[in-house]
């Protein structure tokens, strides 16, 4: 059961700086488009509350770094917010934006034994803005 936090000032600039960016975001990037809101450790704060509230998830890149993208919440005919975080990463080789590809249904089979709990599928290539 997930707490309702409110809504600091705060808060609605992360995610207005993410809605407007619409790829993954590292903790720096977003902090640099802050400009004066708020310091770094309540970036990363909110940050973790915004994961643990299931509004963002998190994203291992290749190289180690972290980044975070906005949760796309999709309604059921019985108005349950169901979403999954096991869809497909994009990276682009050119600008290295990550790109949260819902519509591609990644497939993998585990032998019998084995039972996934979580997901990362990760592409990199060129995305259509850099071809």
């Amino acid at each position: 059961m997930s707490v309702k936090r409110r809504n600091t000032k705060s808060k609605q600039s992360v995610i207005e700086v993410m809605t407007a960016k619409k790829t993954a975001m590292s903790h720096a990037e977003i902090y640099e488009k802050l400009v004066g809101v708020c310091d770094r450790v309540t970036v990363y704060r909110i940050l973790d509350r915004m994961v643990e509230d299931d509004e963002i998830h998190k994203i291992a890149d290749v190289d180690g770094s972290v980044k975070f993208a906005l949760c796309h919440h999709h309604e059921n005919h019985e108005q349950h917010h169901t979403h999954s975080h096991s869809h497909v990463h994009f990276k682009c080789q050119n600008c290295l934006d990550i790109t949260c590809l819902e519509d591609v249904l990644p497939v993998y089979q585990l032998p019998d034994s084995y039972q996934a709990k979580e997901v990362n599928f990760s592409i990199a290539g060129i995305c259509p803005k850099c071809q």
